[in-house]
């Protein structure tokens, strides 16, 4: 019973929470990609913050040691679809949340004309009309990686 892993956030709100300029800017983003709340934002942010970190601790390393790692994670954000091919450690570092709001189900279902609306996109989603290749998938905040683009479907 002792060993049950406690529940962390994966998100990090903003430090100033009344800054009007940035309120404004997170609500046209909630309301251009239809999201339920600004904790997916936030979600989104701090995720982009992760990968941005590895990369900048991966500048700091040695080059013997960088060129292994930075491969693999050059590899997992192409998979992503985030980069391109023979992306390089910069992209990664010029990455905005925008790009990462576009890898969201959600996003890719109202994008390819199955939804008229990020709103209509979303509710397909949790009512289990959208499929990717032969599964069901009800979470509108799924990552699509960049194989599945093609795949995805109504149900």
């Amino acid at each position: 019973m002792g060993d049950v892993k406690k529940p962390r956030k994966t998100y990090h709100r903003p430090k100033r929470h009344w800054d009007s300029s940035l309120l404004m800017q997170e609500l046209e983003i909630v309301g251009n990609y239809g999201l339920r709340n600004k904790r997916e934002l936030w979600k989104a942010q701090s995720e982009l913050s992760r990968i941005r970190k590895r990369a900048r601790d991966l500048l700091a390393l040695p080059v013997e040691v960088r060129s292994k790692r930075e491969v693999e994670l050059l590899r997992s954000l192409n998979r992503l679809g985030l980069v391109g091919e023979n992306a390089t450690l910069d992209d990664v570092l010029n990455l905005k949340v925008h790009d990462l709001l576009e890898r969201r189900l959600q996003t890719m279902v109202f994008k390819k004309g199955l939804a008229r609306t990020p709103l209509q996109a979303r509710q397909m989603i949790v009512h289990r009309h959208v499929m990717i290749g032969d599964r069901c998938v009800d979470r509108p905040g799924y990552w699509v990686q960049r194989g599945e683009e093609d795949k995805i479907t109504l149900a």
